[in-house]
């Protein structure tokens, strides 16, 4: 029964991306609906056994060194991490482009969530993962992400969404979703109507959906990544504050849940 509440270390080769601290940073090439992804692994190799694992959602611009550097955090933090690729290798696209690439699949979410899907497996067949313990975070577009993939039904632990799009065109797929979802969005995000968090309240009520809902003052979109500038009139900015108490939040989810 579900219940809800609201509330000089440098790697030895380029090629193996094995460093001295141990951790291991490595692309990873896959197959998706027809397209070839190339994602990005890393995990730290002196820990033996399986692990806990995170799964990212690049933001709208494609995989980028953004996700790689959350993804070595996660590692040094002890997990096993892979983000995925949802456009396909080699594909990387700048604004207005980037927008036009996330609209793509924002308006197919059967092959999004095809994407979302394939890219869980790869973390899966991965002999550092504890299958057991799965969780995936996304950023913006991967915000989205990881709501769609929650809302496929996929037996994880639980997802994170930052300053991500809320809106969904089938709302009653909440009543598939199993994990736990927790929400950290901008509370000044002009890129998120009031309306669609209102109706995404509506979604996780009606489905009986565990999650949390954290908006954090003056955010606006995009508040965890500093390329976005520091002008939050642009609609996009960094705020240092709610970056790192959504990671708190993020790292105290994680310790209950995996």
């Amino acid at each position: 029964m579900k219940t809800t509440f609201c509330t000089a270390i440098f790697a030895f080769t380029l090629s193996t991306g094995i460093g001295l601290s141990g951790i291991v940073e490595k692309p990873v090439e896959y197959e998706s609906a027809g397209a070839n992804c190339e994602g990005w692994h890393v995990y730290d190799d002196s820990v033996e056994g399986k692990q806990a694992s995170v799964l990212i959602v690049h933001q709208w611009t494609g995989l980028t060194d953004y996700e790689k550097m959350r993804a070595r955090m996660l590692a040094e933090a002890g997990y096993n991490v892979f983000a995925l690729d949802i456009y396909g290798k080699g594909i990387r696209p700048k604004p207005p482009e980037a927008g036009q690439m996330a609209g793509k699949y924002k308006g197919d979410r059967d092959l999004y969530r095809t994407r979302l899907t394939d890219g869980l497996n790869v973390l899966k067949g991965f002999p550092q993962t504890d299958s057991s313990k799965i969780a995936a975070i996304g950023y913006c577009f991967g915000g989205t992400g990881v709501l769609e993939l929650a809302r496929s039904g996929a037996e994880i632990a639980g997802v994170v969404s930052f300053h991500g799009g809320l809106g969904t065109p089938t709302p009653e797929d909440a009543n598939d979703i199993v994990c736990e979802v927790v929400v950290l969005h901008g509370a000044a995000d002009p890129h998120v109507p009031v309306s669609e968090v209102a109706d995404f309240h509506s979604e996780m009520l009606n489905g009986n959906v565990l999650y949390t809902f954290t908006a954090y003052p003056d955010a606006v979109h995009a508040f965890t990544q500093k390329m976005a500038g520091n002008d939050p009139s642009k609609g996009a900015a960094y705020n240092a504050e709610a970056d790192e108490k959504s990671w708190e939040a993020m790292k105290s989810f994680f310790a209950r849940v995996l």
